[in-house]
């Protein structure tokens, strides 16, 4: 099974010092990309242990972190700027970061109206989940349209999550994203760059999810279950795929990587 990215492919993830991001950083760089990180400031630690993992697993000197906060169009243009100037190019974007409902608190095990959210809780996760992934795809673009060629994977959840009762703000945020990358999939059709939808399929083990939410983790997707299908999209074996979702869950690695694209995939916002 043929999961490397073509030579010289540089990826981008943004909230990558943990959970999601930092594992397929590190399954990127493993599979030969070049990867930069990024997350928000506070984060310099964390980053910082992901490019040590990397070098831990000899994948030393393909990983380079970057200290941005995507809600600021400016930092995401500075990011860019710092990725083109570590690895002389760019080619795929992945919009993993994200705020969750834990920013609210526990909400499976005790159900949150909208009208109980702060309002600056409210405003907080939005201005990351939505905007931010609207200013990093802004930053990329002009860049993907010039070479031909490029890769937007947004980070998106599950549809039932999306209308689920007292999952306000991070529904209504992911269903906008969702809905920006069957948009954006169609805006750029043609121009060699896609822009597809990557999900666990499922909650998924990370601190996102909390404990008193999912005490028994053993129920979670586990994040590697992201690499596969994440190696795939951001390779030249995907060409021509564009608009769709991909779940995680659903991938089966033991398949060619497009048998199980076919397997795991469907129209995004669908």
């Amino acid at each position: 099974m043929n999961t490397t990215p073509n030579p010289g492919k540089v990826v981008l993830i943004t909230g990558a010092s943990k959970g999601l991001g930092r594992v397929m950083a590190l399954g990127l760089a493993a599979a030969g990309a070049n990867v930069a990180i990024t997350a928000r400031p506070g984060s310099e630690a964390a980053l910082a242990g992901v490019v040590d993992a990397a070098v831990a697993a000899g994948s030393g000197g393909r990983v380079a972190a970057f200290i941005g906060d995507i809600t600021d169009p400016a930092a995401c243009a500075s990011i860019v700027a710092k990725t083109l100037e570590r690895f002389g190019a760019l080619h795929v974007l992945f919009n993993n970061a994200a705020l969750g409902m834990g920013e609210v608190g526990p909400h499976v095990s005790k159900n949150i109206p909208f009208y109980e959210v702060p309002v600056d809780t409210w405003h907080r996760i939005v201005d990351t989940n939505v905007n931010g992934t609207f200013h990093m795809a802004l930053a990329v673009v002009p860049l993907l349209l010039k070479q031909k060629w490029g890769r937007i994977i947004n980070l998106s959840t599950g549809m039932r999550t999306m209308v689920h009762s007292g999952f306000s703000p991070y529904g209504p945020s992911k269903a906008a994203v969702e809905s920006m990358t069957a948009i954006w999939a169609q805006d750029l059709a043609g121009s060699g760059v896609s822009v597809n939808a990557l999900l666990p399929g499922w909650a998924s083990d990370t601190g996102m999810v909390l404990p008193e939410d999912y005490p028994d983790r053993s129920r979670l997707v586990p994040p590697a279950a992201m690499v596969p299908p994440a190696v795939w999209l951001a390779s030249g074996d995907s060409d021509g795929v564009t608009g769709m979702r991909i779940l995680a869950r659903d991938w089966n690695a033991a398949l060619p990587p497009a048998e199980a694209y076919r397997g795991a995939s469907a129209k995004a916002a669908w």
